[in-house]
Parts: structure tokens; C-alpha cells; sequence
């Protein structure tokens, strides 16, 4: 029986990740699923893959419930947990790695806990919207409402003429080398005239407590941090599917990771919190 959850485990953790936007719950939640494997009378399961995606997604709905009510109160933005793009279990498809990504994950905030449920089960994991009811608690009609609704609800903002790896990463680094250098006519060739900047201290590391939005008042705001904190190193890494950039600016390591389509980045995410920085880099 353990073999056969092991074998299992990077798509249970996958699967939990996508759900609740944080490593350390989707693990607590997948080492649950693990305990209640082995009291199962493995004769009355048929299918091993489709019961533990059941059990590991009820217990992340459950636990995405009790995290809307903490993350309400949590100081300043908070954003998903970056994890390094090998520990988020298979990328097969083009729905696992889009749901993989930084951008969408943090989409996905806007989302109900049931909206979001039926998202990645239907969209990620292909399940059957008989399985997911059971998931949810609700009919298989109203679950296919529910995914209309999700997808309503990301459309608008989930973009195309996304760029390759070698592209992202490019723009990515141009940009850090603007910032560092002051340059304001690069940044305004690479930041699109809507920009958002979200960071997430965590209540630990000193970060901006709301998202700022516009090209000026994000410009001014990097700039601003590279002139009071120079960047000693940096190094690019892989997270969420995606390149990002581990960096050190005064006494403070970081993470950023960017949305960029159409050749200009449209988010800034900068994770300062030591808390989300453990699993990439």
C-alpha cells in the first residue's frame, strides 16, 4: 500500500498545491490522505488514483475554507507560495503547467473555495464532474455551473501571447538590470502602462501592504528600493514553470516573479516573507 501512495504522491501534491497556493499545507494534507490510505480496507477501492485525488481534495477544500479566513487578516498582500517547478508533481499537459504558474495561482485568490476546487479538478486534472461532486458536496449540474463561473471569473485577466523561457527570462533580467541602474526609459519599454506590484512580507520583512498600481507609481517604487537598497546578487531560478529571479538587496533575500505577455511585464510579484522562500533557489 505505501508503494502504491508513493507512486502517487507528487500528483496528490500537486493537486493540493493548486488548491491551497502553499507547499507546507499541501503537504499536512497529503501526509492526512497518507494516514487515512493505510486505515482503508484497500478491497473496497477500485481505482487508487481517483480515491486518494477524492480524499486529498476534500481535505484541501476543508482546508482552503479555514484559510480564506486567515488570509483575510493577514498583513499587507498575501501571495501563493513559490515552490521550485520539479516538486509540483507531473506537468503533462497544457492545463497542469498553466495552472502551475504564478500568475493564475494567484488569480485563483479570487475564487470561492468551491469555484476553485472545481477549477483545478476540471481543468488541471481532467476529473469527471461526477467526481468532483462528490468532492464538493454539490450535483454534477451544479459543478459545471460552478466551472463556467470560475472561468468567468479568470478569463478577463488569464492572458495569451505569453512568451517562451528564454523570452521571459530576457525580459525579467532587462528589467532588474533597469532597476539597478536607474533607468527609467528601459523600465518604461518593459513595464506595461497598467502595471500591478505586489509584495508579501508576511509581517516579518518590511513590504508594501497594498498592491501598487501604474507604470509611474511602480517605477518610482522600484527605483526607489534600488537607490536605499543596492542589489548585491542575484540568480535566476525556476519556479512555478517559469523563470524568476532569487536576489539579495541589503540585509533582505527575495524572490520575484513576473506575468508578462505581449513583450511588457503586467505583474510584479516580489515575495520578501523568509517563511515562502524555502522551497525555490
Amino acid at each position: 500500500m505505501t508503494d502504491e501512495f508513493e507512486a502517487l504522491r507528487p500528483m496528490l501534491l500537486g493537486l493540493a498545491y493548486r488548491m491551497l497556493g502553499s507547499m507546507w499545507d499541501a503537504e499536512d494534507v497529503v501526509q492526512e490522505a497518507y494516514v487515512r490510505w493505510l486505515r482503508t480496507d484497500r478491497a473496497e477501492v477500485r481505482e487508487p488514483r481517483a480515491f486518494l485525488a477524492t480524499v486529498v481534495s476534500r481535505l484541501a477544500l476543508n482546508q482552503l475554507r479555514s484559510a480564506r479566513v486567515t488570509r483575510e487578516s493577514y498583513p499587507g498582500s498575501w501571495l501563493p507560495e513559490p515552490v521550485a517547478t520539479d516538486t509540483a508533481g507531473p506537468l503533462d499537459t497544457a492545463e497542469l503547467r498553466d495552472t502551475l504558474s504564478y500568475a493564475t495561482l494567484h488569480l485563483m485568490e479570487r475564487l470561492t473555495p468551491p469555484e476553485r476546487a472545481v477549477f483545478v479538478l476540471r481543468d488541471a486534472f481532467e476529473m469527471p464532474y461526477e467526481q468532483i461532486a462528490e468532492v464538493v458536496g454539490a450535483s454534477a449540474a451544479t459543478c459545471r455551473q460552478t466551472h463556467r463561473r470560475a472561468l468567468g471569473h479568470l478569463a478577463a485577466a488569464r492572458k495569451r501571447g505569453r512568451p517562451s523561457r528564454e523570452e521571459h527570462e530576457r525580459l525579467l533580467t532587462r528589467f532588474l538590470d533597469a532597476a539597478a541602474g536607474g533607468d527609467l526609459a528601459a523600465l518604461k519599454d518593459l513595464l506595461s502602462a497598467d502595471v500591478t506590484a505586489w509584495s508579501d512580507g508576511g509581517g516579518k520583512v518590511r513590504a508594501a501592504l497594498r498592491p501598487i498600481v501604474g507604470f509611474d507609481k511602480v517605477a518610482a517604487f522600484v527605483l526607489g528600493l534600488t537607490r536605499r537598497h543596492e542589489i548585491s546578487w542575484t540568480r535566476i531560478v525556476d519556479a512555478n514553470g517559469r523563470p524568476a529571479v532569487r536576489l539579495a538587496s541589503g540585509d533582505r533575500e527575495q524572490l520575484v516573479l513576473a506575468d508578462i505577455h505581449d513583450g511588457r511585464i503586467h505583474a510584479l510579484y516580489t515575495v520578501l516573507s523568509p517563511d515562502k522562500l524555502q522551497r525555490v533557489g
